[in-house]
């Protein structure tokens, strides 16, 4: 970093913190693939004791699930955590067990190895909120059109991302996107300035999207495909954020009275926007973070998650990392969306959201395509979650 840049940025820093400091490590609602940032320093809240171990017979509907359906997922997991000392004895024990044990060896294993431990709120509550996320499928071009016309950008020439550590080492973990006016450092575009920009945003348009509400739902869920009119998929992911803050734009449109709380679903939102087309760019711009994609190669597995492995659709979840750390095992018992029919299974712990924050509090993985979205939609349900560690290892807020 240049001795001027430090400069100014000594000057900005605590002039802009409030507004920019929590969108610095912020991501869209649902995961991304993931930008490969330490998660951020407990706060005292976040420090309060908020896991318990327990026996396996505290898990509601562990005996119904068959955990060797989730035996894919954590071998993903293991990819990444069996160099880590603490799990490697239990990765090499999963890998020497078959590719897809039976549900019998699979839950003696997870009992043999690993101690469940009950998660709880601050306030020893043990409810939290269950949501669901998916990787969409959208209709793009690779050249504009009058059909295709809305820009799916990359990352911008000009926007720096600032590691606020290298000048407040107590910020080690939040990063700043801003642009260089002059000798100073300023916010970077929001959604709506970069609207208006256009063209003259520099910033290279990957390809062209057909309808603005899925392009926003794509930049909602943080990866995508997107299939050409020759009928070829493309794979798009996350690459980064312009650094303003997610606001729901569900949440927008009850505030103006337009729909109910309940209405403020993905499928309530595209109908509000059919119905007011004249109002589109107000409701999209009502969020001012903007997402920058970039292409990745084509694949039947899932989309990159925070871990840095491909999700497994219905065994991945995304969590808060000051919680539940990733890779880590969750059996998780919630509703299936919109009904009071138990949801009860052991996930993944392999991915994180802007919106997810607290330790009872999960993003569950639908899968790809159309249904996956009508699932992930409709679904704000409450849960319990118990996070499955090596014998011997705590959680990071765990009870004296």
């Amino acid at each position: 970093m240049s001795p001027d840049l430090r400069r100014s940025l000594r000057r900005i820093v605590p002039a802009i913190a409030l507004a920019l400091l929590a969108a610095c490590a912020q991501k869209p609602v649902a995961p991304p693939a993931a930008e490969p940032s330490p998660p951020p320093a407990p706060s005292p809240a976040a420090a309060a004791p908020t896991a318990s171990p327990v026996g396996w017979a505290a898990l509601d509907g562990w005996q119904r699930d068959d955990p060797a359906a989730a035996w894919p997922a954590l071998r993903e997991s293991c990819e990444r955590l069996g160099r880590r000392t603490e799990w490697k004895p239990t990765c090499d024990a999963a890998g020497a067990l078959p590719a897809r044990p039976d549900a019998a060896t699979a839950r003696a294993f997870f009992e043999q190895n690993f101690q469940p431990w009950r998660l709880a709120n601050p306030d020893g509550s043990e409810e939290g909120m269950v949501t669901g996320y998916y990787e969409p499928l959208i209709h793009g071009s690779l050249e504009p059109s009058a059909r295709y016309r809305w820009p799916i950008r990359g990352v911008p020439k000009d926007m720096l991302t600032i590691e606020l550590g290298e000048v407040y080492p107590d910020l080690k973990s939040l990063r700043l996107r801003g642009r260089v006016v002059g000798n100073k450092v300023v916010p970077y575009w929001s959604r709506a300035e970069i609207d208006q920009l256009d063209a003259k945003l520099p910033a290279p348009t990957l390809m062209w999207a057909a309808d603005p509400i899925d392009l926003f739902f794509l930049q909602v869920q943080g990866s995508g495909r997107v299939q050409l009119p020759d009928g070829q998929l493309l794979r798009i992911g996350y690459a980064d954020q312009n650094g303003h803050p997610y606001q729901s734009i569900g949440r927008w449109l009850v505030a103006q009275g337009e729909l109910r709380l309940d209405q403020a679903s993905m499928q309530g939102i595209r109908a509000w926007a059919e119905r007011n087309p004249k109002r589109l760019r107000e409701l999209l711009n009502a969020n001012p973070s903007y997402v920058f994609f970039r292409q990745l190669p084509s694949s039947d597995a899932g989309p990159i998650g925070a871990l840095g492995v491909p999700l497994s659709a219905g065994r991945s979840i995304a969590v808060d990392p000051r919680y539940v750390p990733l890779g880590a095992p969750v059996f998780l018992a919630t509703t299936e969306p919109l009904s009071s029919r138990p949801l009860e299974r052991l996930v993944l712990a392999q991915d994180t959201g802007g919106a997810i924050k607290g330790a009872v509090r999960a993003d569950f993985f639908w899968g790809f395509g159309h249904e996956a979205g009508q699932q992930a939609g409709r679904m704000k349900q409450k849960g319990r979650m118990w996070v499955l560690l090596p014998k011997g290892m705590s959680p990071p807020t765990a009870r004296p």
